[in-house]
């Protein structure tokens, strides 16, 4: 069977302009499939902890009582062995999942989804978490890290925990253009029709406020809306 890789974007949308700076090149990502849905009423055993490439925390390979495997999102506390499961009343345990009506409030959660039984889509990275507020009829108010609240369908399942959170070592150059970032170049070396810093003959300073390439202030100028 022919391995899949991921598609490289290289920092580009779907007209092909560049919208994230610095990326490109890199190794071949093997692409492996996550069980975002995961299997209802079966209990399953936590078998291998494996790298992905495409994603920024450690998967867990899970083992059904059926004999089926999958590759699930990780979660913190959850070690070698443990046993979970997914059920509309399962135990508030960390790991398990279930929907997000039964679950108490306050209670930290991951991988919640938006529409039910259509996979999680809320809070999958390395260390992300929602918290639960509060109940109003048929949807749960929950709150991000950023402060932000939501109102979620009470049928949408959740899992109960966080996102395994990874530490991440301070990487050289070679690393990271393994991983395809580029190399990030002063705006005081360009040439002016790159940035408003460049040009100049010689080492010259930058010679007005500093600006980003497109010309918004970067320092002191507040650019987030007031609420």
């Amino acid at each position: 069977m022919k391995k899949k890789f991921s598609t490289k974007k290289n920092g580009r949308n779907n007209l092909g302009r560049i919208t994230v700076r610095h990326r490109g090149g890199g190794v071949k990502r093997k692409y492996i499939s996550i069980d975002f849905i995961r299997k209802e009423n079966i209990i399953c055993k936590v078998e291998k902890i494996k790298y992905d490439p495409n994603r920024n925390c450690k998967i867990f390979r899970v083992l059904y009582k059926n004999g089926l495997r999958k590759n699930i999102i990780s979660i913190n506390n959850i070690k070698l062995g443990d046993e979970i499961i997914k059920k509309k009343n399962a135990r508030n345990n960390i790991g398990n999942c279930k929907i997000i009506k039964n679950i108490p409030i306050g209670t930290k959660i991951c991988c919640l989804e938006l529409i039910p039984n259509k996979g999680a889509k809320i809070a999958r990275s390395s260390g992300c978490y929602v918290k639960i507020l509060s109940r109003e009829n048929k949807y749960t108010l929950i709150k991000f890290k950023s402060g932000i609240i939501k109102k979620i369908n009470n049928n949408c399942y959740a899992t109960i925990g966080i996102v395994k959170i990874e530490k991440r070592k301070t990487l050289k150059a070679g690393d990271k253009r393994r991983i395809g970032i580029r190399p990030t170049v002063r705006g005081v070396a360009m040439n002016p029709v790159d940035h408003p810093h460049g040009g100049g003959e010689g080492k010259t300073s930058t010679g007005r406020h500093p600006v980003s390439p497109w010309g918004i202030k970067t320092k002191g100028y507040k650019t987030k809306r007031k609420k």
